[in-house]
């Protein structure tokens, strides 16, 4: 890493007078594994490396960027830059960020042991959920994929107004989907686990859950249509709450793209809702030290207890806005820098999720969605989409159901969540899932 930082530092030391210049520079491998029919159907193992350079001048930008660190690469990325500044169009906004104080927190998110474990024992991973998820249950007839994948990133960042930042991070996830069948009827379900390093993941327990996320929806029917509370599981409700998230970038706002544009100070949520943003939380399956600009990354909250309080920035939408950048700069080398949330929560009730389905007369919970990003308008809040799970009857789970839709808009939703699980858990997404009750949904069945 100190190499990579050494070539950002090079690129910043040819800035000439009165021009700002940032330079990123990435490295990534990924390891990708695929296990089928107790044999490997798929091995990849991928390298990428690359820098981009932003040059600033007279409010001006120009961009360029190259998938290589050779040397005589970087001043042709930089030159290239200087010319496409002349194409810009001058905006009063633009400018590179600043050091604003904030340290960056310590994180330990890098394993030397996953660097160097060795592909043999990738491959044994993949093979043995594959071997375990068939062995789950005697209904299971197969499994679509079991997949073992990992990836080790180191960046750096440095710029002329005197950010010098650096990253690693390891990461490494098994997921497995399994067909279950039963008198000609096919259902499948997933399972997965991560962590840091392969010693973190928890290969029976990827398996269990597909089998028992498929086996559950045999027998599946349509439910009735009608209003009806439904709960969302861990693995939607964190795609839910990324989707929430997403609407509350300052870039977002600015664009005219955000149902909350007009919003900030006011009650949109229950009062039991904390919603965080928080890169610094080392369980984060995308936490990380400093943003796309090199500024620390911080705990943002979001909504606090039900009011909005805070939109995401970097540091040009910052300045729009008459406000600090919020360490929110999402990028890789290739582009400059968007705005974004990172490491979505809420803040976990005290029930957990038994309790709260036990407290549920009749309702539905939904394990899973389909078309939800199609389904989902950022700017008016409508809300639709397919959906699977089981029906709760008498405060117990009951039948299952499929091929229904709920419905609603983002707006009530937020408004209508009953209850918080106490099972908040990081998925491999930017958000954490828990289990959410929502009261009166739309849905369409039969």
């Amino acid at each position: 890493m100190p190499e990579l930082l050494d070539l950002a530092e090079r690129i910043v030391g040819w800035a000439d007078e009165g021009e700002q210049v940032e330079a990123v520079v990435v490295h990534e491998r990924e390891t990708e594994v695929r296990a089928y029919e107790g044999e490997v159907e798929s091995l990849i193992s991928a390298e990428s490396q690359g820098v981009g350079v932003r040059v600033v001048r007279d409010g001006r930008q120009g961009f360029a960027y190259a998938g290589t660190l050779d040397s005589d690469a970087l001043a042709e990325v930089l030159a290239e830059a200087r010319d496409n500044l002349t194409f810009a169009t001058p905006d009063e906004h633009c400018a590179l960020a600043e050091p604003d104080g904030v340290k960056p927190a310590e994180l330990d998110l890098y394993r030397a042991t996953l660097v160097d474990h060795p592909t043999e024992a990738k491959v044994a991973l993949a093979l043995d959920l594959e071997r375990r998820t068939r062995a789950a249950d005697p209904r299971i007839s197969g499994v679509e994929s079991a997949d073992y994948s990992d990836s080790i990133s180191e960046s750096a960042v440095a710029t002329t107004t005197g950010i010098l930042a650096t990253g690693r991070e390891t990461g490494c996830f098994l997921s497995s989907y399994a067909l279950a069948e039963q008198d000609g009827e096919t259902q499948t379900g997933f399972g997965f686990s991560l962590g840091r390093e392969p010693s973190d993941l928890d290969v029976e327990e990827a398996a269990a859950d597909a089998a028992e996320r498929s086996t559950r929806m045999l027998g599946a029917v349509k439910p009735p249509s009608g209003r009806m509370t439904v709960v969302l599981d861990p693995w939607v409700s964190a795609q839910f709450l990324g989707i929430v998230g997403g609407t509350l970038s300052g870039e977002a706002v600015q664009k005219g793209r955000s149902l909350f544009a007009d919003r900030l100070g006011e009650d949109v949520a229950a009062p039991l809702l904390t919603l965080v943003d928080d890169p610094t939380d080392p369980a984060a399956h995308t936490a990380t030290g400093s943003d796309g600009e090199g500024l620390a990354t911080r705990r943002n909250v979001l909504m606090a207890d039900g009011r909005l309080e805070r939109f995401v920035h970097n540091s040009e939408t910052a300045r729009r806005a008459g406000t600090v950048s919020t360490g929110s700069a999402v990028r890789g080398y290739s582009s400059t820098p968007g705005v974004g949330v990172r490491a979505v929560s809420v803040a976990g009730g005290d029930c957990p999720p038994a309790e709260l389905i036990a407290a549920i007369d009749d309702g539905l919970l939904v394990q899973g969605v389909t078309g939800l990003h199609s389904g989902v308008n950022a700017v008016s809040g409508d809300f639709s989409t397919g959906a699977e799970g089981l029906r709760i009857r008498g405060g117990a789970l009951a039948e299952p159901v499929r091929e229904f839709t709920i419905a609603s808009t983002i707006q009530k939703m937020l408004l209508d969540v009953l209850a918080i699980g106490d099972d908040v858990r990081w998925l491999p997404m930017r958000a954490a899932g828990v289990t959410l009750v929502i009261g009166e949904l739309t849905v369409s069945g039969v």
